[in-house]
């Protein structure tokens, strides 16, 4: 029998202060029920943060509102001005602060928008990261960009896969130039870094073999 051959009925309830919605009995295995009701009363509290009376119901998902947009910009237009001064502590720090924002950004907003801004944000934190020799951070930081935006986002991929190397995974880097080259065709930055890895590979199988 399947999931939606069954029917559970689970009581739920409200909080009166918080508004929260829990169920009232559980089930014993109510890790997929839990996810739910986090996932809703997660929209609630967006709804209620973001409306304003006598607005009261989500607005039209464009034009978005401006200032969020604004304080965006200038977040990442200042840890770019940290970056240039080599300080790339504090550029981590305003690159974070915009990731903030934009993943905060209400439900109703387009998710595109959301990718755009991200996608920019991870890959210059990631650059920062690099600068500091932090590989393993600048890596998830890159292909965080990349699942943000695969195609026309050649800098992350090349990131990703230069600090791939870096940590010595060869393999992966690889894999990783391979699948970039697929998305940004000839750039470049992978061509090269292809040709580096693959230097790399065979001056160690010619230790192993030796």
């Amino acid at each position: 029998m399947s999931d939606l051959d069954a029917f559970d009925f689970i009581p739920l309830q409200i909080d009166p202060k918080s508004k929260a919605i829990s169920a009232a009995h559980p089930p014993s295995s109510s890790k997929a029920l839990e996810t739910e009701l986090a996932a809703l009363n997660a929209l609630h509290r967006s709804l209620h943060a973001s409306l304003e009376a006598p607005h009261m119901v989500p607005p039209p998902p464009v034009p978005v509102n401006p200032k969020r947009s604004g304080n965006l910009n200038k977040l990442r237009e200042s840890g770019n001005g940290e970056f240039r001064k080599q300080r790339y502590a504090e550029a981590i720090k305003f690159y974070t602060l915009g990731l903030q924002m934009a993943l905060t950004r209400p439900a109703w907003e387009p998710s595109q928008l959301v990718r755009e801004e991200v996608h920019a944000l991870y890959s210059n934190r990631a650059q920062a990261h690099m600068h500091l020799g932090s590989w393993p951070e600048a890596a998830a930081d890159a292909e965080a960009s990349v699942e943000a935006k695969r195609q026309g986002n050649a800098k992350a991929w090349f990131r990703r896969g230069r600090c791939l190397v870096e940590m010595g995974r060869l393999d992966e880097a690889r894999e990783w130039v391979a699948r970039g080259l697929e998305f940004e065709g000839e750039e470049k930055e992978l061509i090269e870094l292809m040709r580096e890895v693959d230097a790399k590979m065979a001056e160690e199988k010619g230790r192993r073999d030796a």
